[in-house]
């Protein structure tokens, strides 16, 4: 090899060396906003994570105040109807001697929770309350009915009667409960007006 062509040689590699070296650097300037990207990618990702847990935290909140509302509004009706039927504990033609209320029983397999309910020698009138009612709460009622004597049995030889309580039913509800032949009360003003059909459910 001559000298020229050695220096010829040594001047190649010398600018390929150099274009080695620049393609290195835009790689690494390349790796460096591609860091950057990623770390304000993280940063987006965890300002989002936050508002997230903010907006869970508030829907958490505001998930509760509902549930609170609602129970309220639940103990409320029962207040009342309570209270009402203390002071006059007729359904229809029918008299009770006493009320309870919140009665809660758990016998075998079976438990149930009952608003309201009224005794007298012979009979029983197991009451669902509720503020307002719709026709799933008539399956509720008829499940405790039929639940009642196994989880009472002292009252076996009673005769049970159902009643549904409500400061709102609507029209189809009311007739469903009438023709299963419940008891119907509603708030009228400050006192209950009860209605029921001319057959009674009675088990």
């Amino acid at each position: 090899m001559t000298d020229d062509e050695l220096k010829a040689l040594v001047a190649s590699l010398a600018v390929e060396s150099k274009k080695t070296d620049e393609q290195m650097k835009r790689t690494d300037e390349q790796m460096k906003r591609t860091d950057e990207q990623m770390k304000r990618t993280d940063e987006q990702l965890k300002r989002t994570d936050e508002q997230m847990k903010r907006t869970d935290e508030k829907l958490e909140r505001i998930g509760i105040r509902l549930g609170n509302v609602t129970n309220n509004q639940g103990d409320v009706a029962e207040e009342f109807f309570y209270n009402s039927l203390i002071k006059n504990t007729h359904l229809g033609n029918l008299q009770f001697d006493d009320i309870t209320r919140n009665m809660e029983k758990h016998r075998g397999k079976i438990q149930e929770e009952y608003d309201l309910f009224l005794t007298n020698g012979n009979a029983i009138a197991v009451v669902e309350v509720k503020y307002k009612a719709h026709s799933n709460d008539l399956n509720k009622l008829e499940r405790k009915i039929n639940n009642f004597k196994k989880l009472f049995p002292i009252y076996k030889d009673y005769k049970l009667y159902g009643a549904l309580a409500s400061f709102f039913v609507n029209d189809d509800t009311k007739r469903e409960a009438l023709e299963r032949g419940y008891f119907v009360l509603q708030r009228e003003g400050d006192l209950i007006h009860s209605e029921h059909s001319q057959f009674l459910n009675v088990a």
